[in-house]
C-alpha cells in the first residue's frame, strides 16, 4: 500500500500515513515507523530523477563505486544504493524507473544521468 502511495504521489504525506493507518487498523506511529525506516519512502517530493546504483560485491568489483564518484554535479539526480539487480555478470548496473542499465562505465553513466535529468 505504501509503495502504491509513493508511486502515485512521489512521497508519503502525513495525510497518507493517517489514511493507511486507518485502512489497516494500525496506529499512525506504526505506519510512520515503516515509512521512516525504509529509505525508498520519502516524506516530501523530490523533483530530481532517481538512479538506483547496484553496489553489491560483483558490481563493486567492476567499479560501481567509481561511477558515483565520477559525476561532476552530484545534485542533479538522486543516487540510491541497491544491493543486486540480478545482472551480476554484466555489471556495474543501475536502474532508472523499471529499466535496468548494464555494463556501465563513466561515459555511459554520465549519459544515463543526462538522459534521466
Amino acid at each position: 500500500m505504501l509503495h502504491a502511495v509513493q508511486a502515485a504521489f512521489g512521497h508519503i504525506s502525513e495525510d497518507a500515513i493517517r489514511a493507511v493507518a486507518k485502512a489497516l487498523n494500525l496506529s499512525r506511529a506504526e505506519v510512520h515507523g515503516v515509512v521512516s525506516f525504509y529509505h525508498d519512502f520519502r516524506d516530501a517530493p523530490d523533483p530530481r530523477p532517481v538512479i538506483k546504483l547496484c553496489r553489491a560485491e560483483a558490481c563493486q568489483a567492476r567499479g560501481a563505486d567509481a561511477l558515483a564518484a565520477s559525476l561532476p554535479d552530484q545534485n542533479r539526480v538522486v543516487i540510491e544504493t541497491v544491493y543486486c539487480l540480478g545482472l551480476c555478470s554484466v555489471g556495474p548496473n543501475a536502474l532508472v524507473g523499471d529499466r535496468p542499465y548494464a555494463r556501465l562505465d563513466a561515459r555511459k553513466f554520465a549519459a544515463l544521468v543526462e538522459q534521466a535529468h
